[in-house]
């Protein structure tokens, strides 16, 4: 096959119009282009964006190769960086949560990509674009493939008998949540059912490891007390008045856990609410999905719903993916075509259909697509999974700027934090001035 640049006049044909004119076809191709995705966990949703990508492809007579990298031994990280130091490797590449920002100077602006589709998409959440977008410059787009939240998903059965809370009617698969009853879930709520759910032989199952399940529902209670540990400014803040509100609590909440929670990894949570031993994780509806095929009689007891409500609102842990270009790219505009055009709301909708609900778009506006509310059983069970309301997509340490953060995040420092003052016997002081001793630390480095 003859070869051809995918130059800048044929991407903005493509793209024109919010990206919704038909394209433009040529009788050359318009060169190739190498992808590396993600290795999608959901079965059968690598081969819907395979799908679509070849949709594209052939409508443009490009010759694509896709490569599915697996984020397993850190092998989509490892990629990431050797290709970044070899400037060489693929056009498209997935990257995760904290990858963009530490790629900044390897990466294509996407900015003439990203202000049509948040004019076509609506606006993007704030943790996708405290993460994707640095000095006023989009650094890549956020990618449907992978990018999740987690909210609780309780047990209905325990919390109608234990906790006295219909979380179906609180927080129902359509429509309107009851505000009577979302006003009272507050994060002193959420303690109270835990008490009563441990009473009843149902622990929450909420780990406090050096793990990302672990460090996302800490962060996300963090937020909601308004507890920074640093702020957007990089100083360190955590003798504040609400960080030491936030770990009084939390030591209460602590108490109602499994006594081995410390010890806990990604999986632990997951495999405490689909054996039955606990009522409630915060997690993406890879448990459910699981339970539904290995624990039948449990998946049909499982509703995700909206976090409790602190002082500073209602929030949740989001996990984004991105697709970026690298500026070493050898055929950029084919590639952002690709990408707008996987980012489109036809598109999006199949992508999110094929990984059974469990993919949440960044972009505002394409929340409201038909899987959410048909999954079962039970039928709506994963509704509320994308945010919804007064909840507010967070991340742990933000809003630390993206380098300080990073280490935060990946050090469990909050988690870490908890413990020792939950668990571990440390007063409030020391954990203070251990957690202000950690970060210097970080911003030494």
């Amino acid at each position: 096959m003859t070869s051809a640049k995918f130059d800048r006049r044929r991407f903005l044909a493509t793209t024109a119009g919010l990206g919704l004119a038909p394209y433009v076809h040529t009788s050359r191709a318009a060169g190739t282009l190498n992808i590396g995705f993600w290795d999608h966990w959901v079965p059968g949703a690598n081969a819907v964006l395979t799908k679509l990508c070849h949709e594209w492809a052939k409508k443009e007579k490009v010759d694509i190769q896709i490569d599915y990298i697996t984020s397993q031994g850190n092998k989509l990280m490892l990629t990431i960086a050797s290709e970044a130091q070899a400037k060489a490797g693929h056009d498209i590449l997935s990257m995760p949560t904290w990858w963009v920002t530490a790629q900044e100077r390897h990466l294509e602006s996407m900015d003439d990509i990203m202000s049509r589709l948040i004019e076509e998409n609506g606006d993007v959440v704030d943790v996708v674009k405290y993460l994707g977008r640095q000095d006023g410059r989009w650094l890549a787009v956020p990618a449907t493939p992978g990018s999740q939240t987690k909210p609780p998903c309780g047990r209905i059965d325990i919390f109608r008998k234990a906790a006295g809370l219909d979380i179906t009617k609180m927080y129902p698969g359509h429509g309107e949540p009851d505000k009577a009853l979302t006003d009272h879930w507050t994060w002193d709520e959420f303690a109270n059912a835990a008490q009563r759910c441990q009473k009843a032989g149902f622990p929450f199952g909420l780990g406090l490891g050096q793990t990302t399940d672990s460090t996302d529902w800490v962060g996300a209670m963090f937020s909601a007390f308004g507890a920074d540990i640093v702020d957007a400014q990089g100083n360190i803040t955590v003798r504040s008045d609400a960080v030491k509100q936030v770990l009084e609590y939390a030591k209460r909440l602590a108490s109602f856990l499994p006594p081995d929670v410390t010890a806990w990894d990604d999986a632990s949570n997951n495999k405490w609410l689909i054996s039955g031993k606990g009522s409630l994780i915060m997690n993406p509806p890879s448990a459910w999905a699981v339970a539904k095929r290995d624990a039948p009689k449990i998946a049909r007891e499982l509703w995700t719903f909206s976090g409790p409500k602190g002082p500073k609102g209602r929030f949740v842990a989001g996990l984004p993916f991105y697709w970026g270009v690298w500026n070493f790219s050898r055929n950029k505009p084919a590639a952002k075509s690709l990408i707008t055009f996987l980012s489109q709301r036809p598109q999006v909708e199949k992508l999110v259909e094929g990984s059974g609900g469990y993919d949440i778009p960044g972009f505002s506006g394409l929340r409201d697509f038909k899987v959410w509310a048909e999954e079962g059983p039970p039928k709506g069970t994963i509704y509320n999974y994308p945010p919804r309301g007064d909840t507010i997509v967070s991340i742990a340490a933000a809003p630390a700027p993206t380098a300080i953060a990073n280490q935060i995040y990946t050090q469990a420092t909050m988690p870490k934090m908890v413990a020792r003052y939950a668990f571990a016997g440390d007063s409030l002081d020391r954990t203070l001035a251990w957690a202000e001793d950690e970060l210097e630390g970080m911003m030494r480095t």
